[in-house]
């Protein structure tokens, strides 16, 4: 496993199992911090000659420290689509994100930005040719959402993973 894939997995088992210690710490506003899990589906715009958009489908989770910032990683993967007609693309994506949620007054409705670290595959093959691009690189997204009450949100993305990637979703998460 290589270095970022060790960081980036240690990261988020850290996350994880810090969540249940910093749920109990309150932060004077009442407000005493929130994890989340959720799935979204959307589309992969790939900068690969030849190649249809695949559908994407993926998990995230994260935790609000308050109602502004948070943390959050995901995987989204894609389903094999068309590559110059007789072949496939499948790409897939990882990261870890540092979040800021700004919620519109006296509304659930609430913008969402997140920025930090990606790493994006991309393979497709043919009977003649094949292609494969890796890249980590900076990566980052913003997106609208809607609280439909305090357990439960969806929200809808756009996220710049790389100079050969992009990616719109929609998607719903759990709070507990």
């Amino acid at each position: 496993m290589k270095t970022l894939q060790k960081t980036l997995f240690a990261l988020a088992a850290g996350s994880l199992l810090s969540v249940g210690a910093q749920a109990a710490v309150s932060y004077g506003n009442g407000y005493t911090g929130q994890p989340y899990v959720g799935v979204k589906v959307g589309q992969f715009d790939l900068d690969v000659n030849g190649a249809d958009k695949p559908t994407a489908y993926g998990v995230y989770g994260g935790y609000n420290f308050d109602p502004n910032f948070g943390v959050e990683a995901e995987y989204v993967g894609s389903d094999d689509a068309d590559y110059y007609n007789n072949g496939d693309i499948d790409a897939k994506t990882y990261g870890a994100y540092g979040t800021y949620r700004y919620a519109f007054p006296n509304t659930g409705i609430y913008a969402k930005g997140k920025l930090g670290v990606a790493k994006t595959k991309v393979e497709a093959n043919t009977l003649l040719t094949s292609y494969s691009d890796s890249d980590t690189s900076l990566a980052g997204g913003v997106g609208l959402g809607y609280s439909v009450n305090p357990n439960f949100g969806v929200e809808a993305e756009y996220d710049l993973l790389g100079s050969d990637a992009n990616l719109m979703t929609v998607g719903a998460h759990l709070k507990f």
